[in-house]
């Protein structure tokens, strides 16, 4: 492989294609959104095409004024306007979206099936104000919260979770965690946690 094919196809591997279909439908939908619509101004962008700006935000993690940039990048000259990051964010907000729990039944955990689960915990401080004095004269540390959570390793759900002040040790948090889950008929085959 010469040197300038490899280049290219380290260049393809950055594009981000994103299936712009929903602009051949635009007018169709538009029709349909606004045909019952009272009172207002009428939609300007179809549904399908802002859950797809939304989409690839949550994707690549953009704030709303990128997301508008990836918009007029490519959709420049085939819409007749393109929605400003406000709009975006307006109407990607008033968008019901519904969340496929199901995925063919691999989730569902029958009541015979022994659970895989993981126990871990994180901390959140409290407040932030006055952390540079703090820092800067080695002053007593702000309090903060420790967050425990309990996920199914097999369907990624968590099971349960429990937030506690820093003086609670995650030792006493552990039975009431698995105590909800073994209340609902389950078994518990493995538990992953720390040595904290």
């Amino acid at each position: 492989m010469n040197r300038l094919t490899y280049n290219q196809s380290l260049v393809r591997r950055g594009e981000i294609l994103i299936g712009f279909d929903v602009i051949d439908n635009w007018d169709t939908e538009l029709k349909q959104m606004n045909k019952d619509k009272v009172g207002g101004e009428p939609f300007h962008y179809p549904n399908t095409f802002l859950l797809l700006l939304g989409y690839a935000k949550v994707y690549f993690h953009l704030p709303y004024r990128q997301t508008e940039g990836i918009a007029q990048g490519h959709t420049k000259g085939k819409l007749p306007s393109i929605p400003d990051f406000t709009t975006i964010n307006r109407r990607i907000n008033k968008l019901n979206i519904q969340i496929n729990n199901n995925n063919n039944n691999k989730d569902k955990v029958s009541k015979d099936e022994y659970l895989i689960i993981a126990i871990d915990s994180t901390g959140i401080k409290v407040t932030n104000r006055g952390q540079l004095m703090r820092d800067k004269w080695n002053a007593k540390k702000k309090g903060y919260l420790k967050i425990h959570v309990t996920v199914n390793v097999k369907s990624k759900k968590i099971l349960s979770m429990k937030v506690i002040d820093k003086h609670v040790h995650d030792s006493k948090v552990l039975p009431e965690l698995v105590d909800g889950i073994l209340k609902s008929d389950k078994t518990v085959d493995k538990l992953f946690a720390d040595g904290a």
